[in-house]
Parts: structure tokens; C-alpha cells; sequence
């Protein structure tokens, strides 16, 4: 089967990104990525075109990465806490998921896709945790997150002198 040398007008996942010289088969190019301009053949008169391209790539590629910096700078000084229903010993009911720190993130004016955040299962039980964020393949960072109780926790032996005290006043 013959094979085609095009350049990437757009992002194509699977094949490549914007600005890449890739080989694909004769007929997908000509088919399905040059009517849709996705892409253009590679031959002498576009190779202006081509240095353009990779130029804007680059230039892209620099923005994007000073862009995540300053977000994991942000994100770094980022401390959330969520509040959740807990029993009478401190017992979460339920847990808190990726969606529900994205949804506190929102708040603070942090956003995020759920794929950068990396909580591996869910969150189930009260204290601080280090929640880490991956902007892209070279940026990290990590946040602080607090997971409290919505009512007071009251510790055993006072639950316990609470009783006594109910089964005392009965009497």
C-alpha cells in the first residue's frame, strides 16, 4: 500500500500535532484529512508553510508551558477543605472523589481537568491529605487538602459520661 508524507494543520490524536511531518496511507489523507484541511501534502511548495508552522508550534509549546508555571504556583498556595457528614465517633459517610475537589477547585478559581488531578480512590477519612496535580508532562504540584466534619465530633468518653448522665436524670 502507498503511503503519504502530509503535515498537520491541526492536533490529530493518534497521529500526531499541530505542525508534525507524519506517513499515513494514501487514502486516508486523501479522503478524510485533506477535505476536512487537517492537514496538506509535503512537497517544495508548502515547505514555507511547513517553517511557519513549526514555528507557531514552538511559540505555542513556550506559552503553554509559561501558563502551567504560573498555575502550579498558584495551585502550590492553594489550601482547600470540604466539609462532610460524619456519625457520632467521626466516621465519614460516604467519600470525597476527584469530582468533588474539582468542584471546590472551581470555587478558588482553579481549573482543572479530572485526568490532571491524581487522587487514586476516594477520599475516606477526615484530616489533611496532599493532593497531587500533573499540568503536563514536565509541571507538577501539589496542594493541601482538608477534609473536616460538617457537626462535632464528640470522643468516646464523653458520649459515654453523657449517657450516664441521661440514665442518672431518669431515675
Amino acid at each position: 500500500m502507498a503511503n503519504s508524507d502530509i503535515l498537520l494543520l491541526e492536533a490529530i490524536k493518534g497521529l500526531g500535532s499541530e505542525g508534525d511531518t507524519v506517513s499515513v496511507r494514501a487514502g486516508y489523507a486523501r479522503n478524510f484529512l485533506f477535505p476536512r484541511k487537517l492537514a496538506i501534502p509535503v512537497n517544495q511548495g508548502n515547505r514555507k508553510q511547513i517553517e511557519s508552522l513549526k514555528v507557531a508550534k514552538e511559540k505555542r509549546v513556550a506559552e503553554e508551558l509559561e501558563a502551567s508555571k504560573s498555575l502550579a504556583e498558584k495551585i502550590e498556595q492553594t489550601n482547600i477543605s470540604i466539609a462532610v457528614k460524619t456519625g457520632d465517633n467521626g466516621k465519614m459517610f460516604g467519600s470525597v472523589t476527584s469530582a468533588d475537589i474539582l468542584t471546590r477547585l472551581e470555587e478558588e478559581n482553579v481549573l482543572l481537568e479530572k485526568k490532571q488531578l491524581n487522587v487514586a480512590q476516594p477520599i475516606k477519612d477526615l484530616g489533611s491529605h496532599k493532593i497531587q496535580v500533573k499540568l503536563n508532562s514536565e509541571i507538577e504540584a501539589t496542594f493541601n487538602l482538608e477534609i473536616v466534619s460538617e457537626n462535632p465530633i464528640i470522643p468516646k468518653s464523653e458520649v459515654e459520661e453523657a449517657n450516664e448522665e441521661d440514665s442518672q436524670d431518669d431515675s
